[in-house]
């Protein structure tokens, strides 16, 4: 896979994690004070995954280095840890309110 492939697929996948990060959003605004700090943190480091991999992307479209494969790296790995801090907080977002914030 080249670069500007791997650029292009990684687009799609923040675009789609932008729109998982809004639903969630629209989700814990329904939730209580107290459960919504609780989760704060998560919120943050989600954000803060979301930009610095839109971030990396565009150093890659930008710079095109001629070796790739450590940004490649750290955008997968921060693909799996987005996953996994999205996972946990959907997960206590569905404990928190399982019957009035629906999906």
């Amino acid at each position: 896979m080249d670069v500007k492939d791997f650029c292009s697929a990684m687009e799609s996948e923040m675009t789609s994690w932008k729109a998982k990060m809004y639903d969630a959003m629209r989700k814990i605004d329904k939730l209580g004070t107290a459960e919504k700090e609780k989760m704060l943190m998560n919120i943050q480091d989600l954000n803060m995954l979301v930009d610095d991999m839109a971030k990396r992307v565009e150093q890659l479209r930008t710079e095109c280095p001629s070796d790739w494969s450590p940004i490649k790296k750290e955008l997968e790995q921060g693909s799996i840890d987005m996953r996994g801090k999205y996972e946990e907080t959907m997960e206590y977002v569905g404990k928190a309110a399982p019957v009035s914030v629906p999906g």
